[in-house]
């Protein structure tokens, strides 16, 4: 198998980046309800001030996709997996760029573990404003599988993003990777939407040792969720953090300076959920989870 058509939903910062790359060497369509088509084509998108033009489709069309790449909020989530359903077949790969480590196990449920890769994306903070967005073009989407089945199609991906220039990683290990992203997301995002700190202001030692209470509520969590190498996400998060560039600022807060809804709930909210299922306290989560909340309701 070959990949040639691609469709992606959700066209924020992650989304345009990857459609602006891929628009003039694949079969690329943007998937998106009408409505939001019509906002696309009245205030065309725009990546570093320069319009993007996009081949557009709705959820009613149908055609055969090789590779759908999701890379909504959360919170569109649930949409976006029953926008695609006309257009998956056979072989068609699912990729995931939520933060977060439960939507590929959502769309699994619907669509099958074999059609969905695990993966995240890594890069430079970008600025997003409506339909614009800043962003320097360094980064680079991680993936793989668990499941022994699925590693043709590792390959097959693995060929395609080779072919188109586009930067990747197959961690030898991805359900640890997702988790070390979602250990970054937990204590990073949370405490700079809190907070108002940039990536610099985070990188010094009285940061570290607050953001260790939380992520040793995540590293309890995570070797109870059968994470293998839990134990090193304290240590490879705190040094990934110090990689970020000092002046980039993460979603979260990008979102709270934006009065837009935060991921929060994929975040702390998931955290204290697993540790009531576990019965491990997350004090530092739950205080963080009010907090963000209070902030998304003053509408800042």
């Amino acid at each position: 198998m070959e990949i040639k058509r691609v469709i992606i939903c959700g066209l924020g910062a992650i989304g345009l980046t990857y459609a602006n790359k891929l628009k003039d060497v694949c079969e690329l369509k943007i998937l998106a309800d009408s409505k939001r088509i019509e906002s696309y084509k009245n205030d065309c998108p725009k990546l570093n001030g320069k319009e993007i033009e996009l081949n557009y489709i709705t959820p009613d069309e149908a055609q055969s996709a090789d590779l759908i790449i999701i890379s909504t909020k959360n919170d569109g989530l649930k949409s976006a997996i029953n926008y695609i359903k006309n257009f998956i077949v056979k072989d068609t790969i699912i990729l995931s760029l939520l933060n977060g480590i439960t939507s590929e196990k959502e769309i699994s449920e619907v669509y099958g573990k074999d059609k969905v890769l695990h993966s995240y994306f890594i890069g430079h903070s970008a600025m997003r404003e409506g339909n614009s967005v800043i962003q320097d073009g360094v980064g680079k989407i991680f993936f793989g599988s668990p499941y022994e089945e699925n590693l043709e199609k590792v390959k097959i991906l693995k060929n395609f993003f080779e072919s188109k220039n586009i930067d990747y990683e197959i961690p030898q290990d991805i359900i640890y990777s997702l988790w070390l992203k979602f250990t970054m997301n937990v204590f990073a995002n949370q405490l700079s939407a809190v907070l108002g700190l940039k990536f610099g202001d985070m990188q010094g030692s009285d940061f570290e040792n607050l953001a260790k209470n939380i992520i040793s509520e995540v590293v309890q969590i995570a070797k109870c969720e059968g994470v293998s190498n839990a134990e090193r996400l304290e240590k490879d998060s705190l040094d990934s953090l110090k990689l970020m560039i000092p002046e980039g600022k993460t979603s979260m807060l990008q979102d709270i300076e934006g009065g837009r809804k935060t991921e929060v709930d994929i975040f702390a909210g998931e955290v204290i959920r697993l540790g009531e299922k576990y019965g491990i306290p997350t004090p530092y989560n739950k205080i963080l989870y009010e907090m963000i909340k209070v902030l998304e309701n003053r509408g800042y």
